[in-house]
Order: C-alpha cells, then structure tokens, then sequence
C-alpha cells in the first residue's frame, strides 16, 4: 500500500523553480535514494515532504492525509536534513530527552536504545561541544529514529561517518526496511545508495527521473 503520494508538486523561490511538477509514490518496506548535483532539488524536496516548507502547487499525502491540510506536520516522521543542531552544552542524552519531551510518546530507556543502534555510548557524560562530527551525525541519526517512526527522510546520514560508521548505519537502516519502514536518504556517496536503495530517483534542475538499472 503506498504510504506517501506527491503529486505534482512545485516551488518557486524568487522567479527559481527548484521542484518541477514532481509526482512520486512511496511505500512502506522500501528505502527509496535521491542523487543529484548540489541545489539540484533534493534537499528541498525532502523538505516539501516533511512539511518544513509550503509548495507553491501539487500535493503530498501521507496515507490520504493532505500535508497541509489536514495535519501540518506527520505525526509519524523521523527527520534529519542538512547539519545537525544540538544545544552544545548537554550531554547527547539531555539533548535528546529534551527533544523527546515535546511529544513525551517514548522513556529514557527508548532515547539510550536509540543511542545504542547508532553506536553511541548512552551512559558517556562528555558535552555535545566536545563530539566529533562523526559522532554528532550518529546523534542526529539516533534523534531522528528515538520515536519509531514509520517515515525516516534523511539527509545525507553519512557525512561525517568513518567507514565502520557508514557499515553501521547501512545495517541500521536495513533492519528497520526489514521492520517495514518507509526510508527516503540522499547521498553524494554512490556506493551507499547502490548498497541500499530499492528505488533510485535523479533529480536535475527541480526535475524527477527514475534510474534505471
């Protein structure tokens, strides 16, 4: 069953179009892989599907719910798009507590298993300031996946990541395809998308193409 529907969608931004009638069907068990040159659109459709900016035209559904319409923002969304941003003198722990307050659905037992998946160490004291920036991505990453959420959009998760963190992430978001998730990552890095994408997806000038092969 397809869970998300964009269907036709568009942005201008000062007389720039960056998404050109854009339709796209998306279903849950798939991880789908947008590629494209930098300010080709990727980032910004991920932002018109999570609800972080307003199309100028088209639609997008989550399970025929209208974007916009009849929620503002999908209640069931893990979110991680461009830099990660931490309040620099917590604990990763504290920072995600906090963000987990705002919905208040998961225990501190759900934030350190979200740590744990990513390979973070959930008992460290040491201050985000001190993190490097690998370790901030995983943060990001573990932010984004602490709710269990049906949709993952992800934005480039492998900056920062050395090559036994990429080999983790992959198995991560592999498990969760297994556990039936919806999974939309870019990535400027070939081999991660050809590792893990069902579905490939060019974009070029605010224009959608499907790879082929």
């Amino acid at each position: 069953m397809t869970y998300i529907k964009i269907s036709n969608l568009e942005k201008e931004i000062k007389g720039a179009k960056l998404l050109n009638d854009i339709s796209l069907d998306l279903e849950s068990g798939n991880i789908y892989g947008l590629i494209g040159d930098n300010g080709s659109g990727k980032t910004m459709l991920m932002r018109a599907m999570s609800g972080l900016v307003v199309p100028n035209k088209g639609e997008v559904y989550y399970e025929n719910q209208q974007l916009g319409k009849d929620f503002e923002f999908p209640d069931s969304l893990g979110l991680l798009i461009e830099t990660p941003g931490f309040l620099l003198d917590y604990t990763h722990f504290t920072n995600l507590k906090l963000l987990a307050s705002i919905k208040g659905k998961i225990s501190d037992e759900a934030i350190r298993q979200a740590l744990e998946k990513v390979g973070l160490d959930s008992k460290l004291k040491l201050k985000v300031r001190h993190f490097s920036l690998g370790m901030k991505q995983r943060l990001g990453i573990a932010q984004a996946i602490m709710e269990n959420p049906e949709v993952l959009i992800l934005d480039e998760p492998f900056n920062g990541l050395d090559t036994k963190g990429v080999d983790e992430i992959r198995e991560l978001l592999l498990a969760l395809k297994k556990d039936g998730k919806l999974i939309v990552i870019s990535s400027h890095q070939q081999d991660n998308i050809d590792y893990l994408c069902d579905e490939v997806f060019e974009i070029a000038q605010g224009k959608l193409k499907r790879r082929i092969g």
